[in-house]
């Protein structure tokens, strides 16, 4: 997946400056965005504080390893099936 060239952060100072009453297309000129950008931002981002992506991008870094270690795990128990099925 690709990267986006902003942060979380700098997404929200955005959405906060659109909140200040600048209009849209000047915000999405300045900041070099299309409009579609934008509006994807905002239904995603729209109510979030910097503290709540903080949490967020815990939650999801713990959720990654919480899949990887099923994964492994149902790897471990494939293996050990082939294992005893094999004698």
């Amino acid at each position: 997946m690709r990267r986006s060239r902003f942060t979380e952060d700098q997404i929200i100072g955005v959405l906060r400056l659109h909140e200040g009453r600048v209009k849209t297309a000047d915000l999405c000129r300045r900041h070099g965005i299309s409009d579609a950008t934008f509006y994807t931002w905002k239904s995603k981002y729209g109510r979030l504080t910097v503290s709540d992506v903080a949490r967020l991008r815990a939650l999801e870094d713990e959720n990654r390893w919480l899949k990887k270690l099923l994964a492994e795990s149902m790897w471990d128990v494939s293996a050990l099936k082939n294992l005893l099925g094999k004698n």
